[in-house]
């Protein structure tokens, strides 16, 4: 599978297809066996599971991971904390390079914010706040990282028609004015075929289609496997 830059690439297929398996082999939780991972020339393949955000990858979950103790914007600052220079010594002491961190940090958070239209949520924990809305702040903890490439896990799941179409519009708007690539797993296939530009199919583990929405949905392969099964449902 190829997911070009600037893409919003979406991964569908039945439940055990793979799909999960691998955003969690993108990600390094788990080992693969055989092939490699590449981003922008990076075997990520060889990259130790914490470092794998430092080249560019940050991602959400199927279901909502995040510190619902606390704040909408102590969640973004986990998001940001590879982009700050470690060590013990750095923590304990004051000093100028670590304030001006600490406001760039808080600068980007209002703007992420602001963005996802959470900046009246900031100071809220994040376990109070409407499902939409913490499904926001995974996707805005996610950014936080500058990824060049973002995995979304079945973000539209649980949300309603306007939530969904709210959703829809915010991941455009990553991929057009945040110049990200997207890689998304969704079983709304009104979702699928409205954001995507390519569509890949798994079924058992293995691709079986690929290519634009309108060609995935008159493919029999994938009326067999999948949508046929989504239509009778």
């Amino acid at each position: 599978m190829k997911v070009e830059k600037g893409e919003i690439h979406s991964l569908i297929g039945p439940n055990g297809a793979g799909k999960t398996t691998v955003f969690n082999a993108i990600t390094r939780v788990v080992r693969i066996h055989s092939g490699t991972i590449v981003l922008d020339g990076v075997e990520l393949t060889r990259v130790a599971p914490h470092q794998v955000i430092s080249y560019g990858v940050a991602r959400t979950f199927q279901n909502v991971v995040m510190f619902k103790y606390l704040t909408v914007l102590e969640n973004f600052y986990v998001g940001y904390h590879h982009r700050i220079a470690g060590g013990l010594m750095k923590d304990l002491i004051v000093t100028k390079q670590r304030l001006l961190e600490n406001y760039e940090m808080y600068r980007e958070a209002l703007n992420v914010a602001d963005f996802l239209g959470l900046k009246s949520r900031l100071l809220s924990y994040a376990g109070s706040i409407p499902y939409f809305h913490q499904k926001l702040v995974e996707i805005g903890r996610a950014l936080m990282a500058r990824p060049k490439l973002l995995l979304l896990d079945e973000p539209a799941a649980g949300l309603n028609e306007a939530e969904e179409n709210q959703l829809v519009n915010i991941i455009r708007r990553i991929r057009d004015e945040m110049g990200v690539t997207v890689l998304l797993i969704e079983h709304d296939m009104r979702v699928v075929m409205d954001i995507s530009d390519v569509v890949t199919v798994m079924d058992f583990g293995k691709k079986i289609s690929e290519g634009k929405p309108e060609m995935i949905r008159k493919d029999p392969r994938v009326i067999s496997a999948y949508l046929g099964e989504i239509d009778s449902a």
